[in-house]
């Protein structure tokens, strides 16, 4: 490794963390002098996208010790924007939540299937910028999300059986449903006078 790709992923793993141990520090305030800030910044969105691509680009070079010892259950990405309008905002945030939770389940399976150790930061990393948007989605006051006993009792999911196309997954899931949220989070609209 070059020692550009090695401080590049040392800050990649820090911002990360930062971001991970600043959402845990507002949980851990014994006394909020006001309601948690909501986090609308859809540039953080962006760097876990990017961080999402670069997974999916290491996978796609990786030759040896890269594949997933078995298929696994991710959301649907396509949307379909006459239905995802007609639902309501609590609709959307358990669709949303419920691909977060699959994407996490299909991660840690990915992380214990790979054997290749220059994979395992970039599937760390994907792990933990997962759980920092469910503290994005928490900080916009969306309810949260209980998850199923089984992958198989979430609705609108297909099976993966290749780490490429479950990091193609999870890059299109950010891009498409996860930003919709975000965007159109009613924490986040301005009041227009």
């Amino acid at each position: 490794m070059l020692a550009g790709d090695l401080s590049f992923l040392f800050l990649s793993v820090m911002a990360g963390l930062l971001a991970l141990l600043l959402i845990v520090l507002e949980w851990t305030l014994p006394v909020l002098p006001s309601p948690l800030r909501p986090i609308c910044d859809l540039r953080v969105l962006d760097h876990f996208i990017k961080e999402a691509r670069d997974a999916e680009v290491a996978m796609k070079a990786c030759r040896e010790g890269c594949s997933l010892s078995e298929s696994a259950t991710v959301p649907q990405t396509r949307v379909d924007f006459d239905v995802w309008e007609k639902q309501n905002s609590s609709q959307q945030a358990d669709e949303v939540q419920s691909g977060l939770w699959l994407l996490q389940q299909a991660l840690n399976l990915l992380r214990t299937s790979v054997t290749n150790t220059a994979l395992h930061s970039h599937i760390d990393t994907s792990i933990r910028n997962l759980l920092s948007i469910s503290g994005v989605l928490r900080s916009l006051n969306i309810q949260e999300y209980t998850p199923p006993a089984s992958a198989a009792d979430v609705e609108g999911t297909w099976r993966v059986s290749t780490a490429t196309e479950l990091l193609q997954v999870h890059v299109n899931f950010l891009r498409g449903k996860v930003r919709l949220l975000l965007m159109d989070a009613q924490a986040c609209q301005q009041d227009v006078s």
